[in-house]
């Protein structure tokens, strides 16, 4: 099973953003561009969260929080309020109103990924996978720890995070550039090239010896984790 999330969004560029962003984590998404959307959207099905912007055409954000917190198939769907609005009074009435987390325009992809994935522990752990197994290859996502064939692998937090990326969906080719807003984040300016040196890095972490090396690299497009890599033993 996979989460389903709402985005309830009227700039279009950000929703689309986000959409992609979250589909590449491998949730089911919908999307709402107004406030009366969104209630549409709601009576075809609960998601289990909302992702909501505070100003909307229609019913404002805030409102529509208070009625969905009022209403007891909505009272305990994770809500983050995504806000261009970052005073302490609003984040304060954001979270009053209802929602569980407030995050403040321009904001980081991972970052609100990771937040994401808190809630969703909390409220639907099931839906969440904490293991990421390939092969011989373990990563934890609860404790950020990596094993291959039993033994311990420590990586760097920006290598850790490039291998879960690229775990997530085995076979997918990543272009450097994707790689770049979903592991490092669309505001933060590096060169591609980054991108060469961390695979090496990791490439050198977790390939021991004539070990199978599961970061495939596809010319004139970019990296992939190996989807037959499963097969090894």
């Amino acid at each position: 099973m996979s989460a389903t999330i709402l985005i309830v969004e009227d700039e279009a560029d950000l929703a689309v953003l986000l959409r992609y962003n979250l589909e590449a984590e491998g949730f089911r998404v919908a999307t709402a561009a107004s406030g009366d959307e969104a209630v549409e959207r709601i009576r075809d099905g609960v998601p289990d969260l909302i992702l909501l912007d505070w100003m909307l055409p229609g019913l404002s954000g805030i409102e529509l929080c208070r009625r969905w917190r009022s209403r007891e198939e909505t009272a305990r769907t994770p809500i983050i309020m995504i806000t261009a609005r970052g005073e302490e009074e609003e984040r304060v009435r954001g979270l009053a109103t209802g929602a569980d987390d407030y995050v403040v325009k321009p904001f980081s992809i991972p970052e609100l990924l990771a937040r994401i994935n808190a809630l969703l522990r909390r409220s639907s752990p099931q839906l969440v996978t904490a293991v990421l197994k390939a092969g011989d290859l373990e990563l934890d996502r609860t404790s950020h720890r990596v094993r291959r064939g039993g033994r311990e692998v420590h990586l760097g937090p920006t290598e850790y995070r490039l291998l879960e990326y690229l775990m997530r969906h085995p076979g997918r080719v990543y272009s450097r550039e994707q790689l770049l807003d979903g592991v490092w984040g669309n505001d933060v300016y590096v060169d591609e090239r980054t991108v060469d040196v961390h695979v090496g890095r990791l490439r050198k972490a977790i390939n021991r010896h004539r070990d199978a090396d599961p970061i495939r690299t596809v010319r004139g497009a970019g990296y992939a984790f190996d989807e037959r890599f499963a097969a090894v033993s």
